[in-house]
């Protein structure tokens, strides 16, 4: 976090109108003055933190979403690669091979691999759920009845 003067806490062209009580040297203030001043300048601190988090936020909202057009883009574009180089085999395997039974072998292999690959996948998926942090569960549980454990004591 970064420290932030008054001012820079203020919207533009919204000031704050001084207060005698706290515009007074804090070594004569009386100690509600203080309190107020305090509570003041947190105030402005929270507020001028805030809106530095929303725009940090949203200047990185807008890069990941460029971040994530581009990625998209090239993922398009590397499956036309695709599309190309299976294009390639089987116009290289029909060098010998008749046209149809090549692109035939071509799309059983493809098919071999992407139904290992979907096996691959559904195993990982059942793997990783329920999508609940269980040991963190348990934790939060056990924490709640030591607590009330230690309140009706």
């Amino acid at each position: 976090m970064t420290a932030h003067t008054p001012s820079q806490a203020t919207p533009t062209g919204a000031h704050l109108s001084p207060d005698p009580a706290l515009s007074s040297d804090p070594t004569s203030a009386t100690t509600g003055e203080l309190i107020t001043r305090l509570s003041s300048q947190i105030s402005e601190l929270v507020r001028g933190e805030l809106a530095l988090a929303k725009a940090e936020l949203a200047q990185k909202g807008k890069r990941a979403g460029i971040g994530a057009g581009l990625a998209g883009t090239a993922g398009v574009l590397a499956l036309y690669g695709v599309g190309a180089l299976i294009t390639t085999v089987i116009a290289a395997l029909a060098l010998v091979l008749p046209v149809w039974a090549a692109a035939l072998i071509v799309a059983v292999v493809i098919f071999i691999v992407a139904g290992v690959l979907g096996l691959l996948g559904k195993n990982q998926i059942q793997r990783a759920t329920p999508p609940v942090p269980e040991n963190t569960v348990e934790s939060v549980k056990r924490d709640v009845a030591t607590v009330t454990e230690r309140i009706k004591r």
